[in-house]
């Protein structure tokens, strides 16, 4: 796959996630509560997301830029938008940011681009389905299942779609006037979480206890970017140092790698579970707005 460090730790840490989802819905399986086929449809969802993210596909070019533009731009570094492109390049141009900065923005677009991705394996899916239901001649109640299922999945495209035009906004108004000092979140997933989460149906109280989980969660991304950061540090000198032929030295390289990459992956997998948990509960907030 031709992986960084970084990405073999995120692989890890998406699979683990992926894992315990079809352990739990295997348990519901067995116990008859998802007869519809709705959650399998979302696992095998969730699946072709990570394999498409991942480059597992087995189509060309699908893997989403995992290249920082710092350390190496390169023509394979492609948003896939022509606006996204057209902002990213008036960024760069821009003499607004800094060098940290423009690293972080380039982490939104990348943030962004992934939205869209799954965004469009969704609506992929609803399409498929759709057909599907057209199809059948006799309604059944089973059918009315699957329409009322049909309907979820709209509400879920509904709130992907409102969640990226939010998001180009952001980029749009942050690569034509540099970042607000005063912002009060900077992660991607933390500004796109509070975004919506605006737009949900909170009481003030729960607003503010969210905003406060927020916080405690982009801690969290931080921590884990300051991890992967030194995971690529430390396969950098393992590669480095497999060269020279001191054992000794390889061995003590070897081992703070496999601390780092084992920390790497456990962080991964609680930003991911929290970011799910988080998702979850503004999803069920929109769509108390809509009843």
């Amino acid at each position: 796959l031709h992986l960084s460090a970084v990405k073999l730790a995120e692989l890890h840490s998406d699979l683990k996630i992926q894992e315990k989802d079809e352990l739990s819905w295997k348990k519901l399986k067995a116990e008859g509560l998802d007869e519809d086929g709705e959650k399998e449809a979302k696992l095998r969802r969730n699946l072709n997301v990570i394999m498409t993210k991942y480059g597992m596909n087995g189509k060309k070019d699908s893997q989403l830029v995992d290249t920082n533009y710092i350390k190496d731009t390169t023509e394979s570094d492609t948003l896939d938008d022509p606006r996204l492109e057209k902002l990213w390049s008036k960024a760069k141009t821009s003499g607004k940011f800094s060098d940290e900065e423009l690293d972080k923005l380039w982490r939104e677009f990348k943030h962004h681009k992934e939205k869209i991705h799954e965004y469009n394996i969704l609506l992929e899916t609803v399409s498929r389905t759709e057909d599907i239901h057209k199809n059948v001649i006799n309604p059944s109640e089973e059918n009315l299942v699957k329409e009322e299922i049909l309907h979820s999945k709209h509400r879920e495209l509904k709130d992907k779609l409102r969640s990226i035009n939010q998001g180009f906004e952001r980029l749009r108004k942050v690569s034509h006037q540099g970042y607000d000092t005063t912002s009060e979140f900077e992660e991607p997933r933390v500004i796109d979480l509070w975004d919506m989460a605006k737009s949900a149906n909170f009481t003030e109280k729960e607003l503010e206890s969210f905003r406060e989980e927020l916080k405690h969660f982009e801690a969290k991304i931080e921590k884990h970017h300051h991890y992967q950061k030194q995971l690529e540090i430390s396969h950098q000198k393992l590669k480095h140092v497999e060269g020279t032929g001191d054992k000794d030295h390889l061995n003590r390289n070897k081992e703070k790698y496999a601390m780092l990459e084992e920390k790497t992956k456990e962080l991964g997998y609680k930003v991911k579970k929290h970011l799910q948990d988080l998702s979850s509960r503004i999803s069920q907030g929109l769509q108390h707005n809509e009843l």
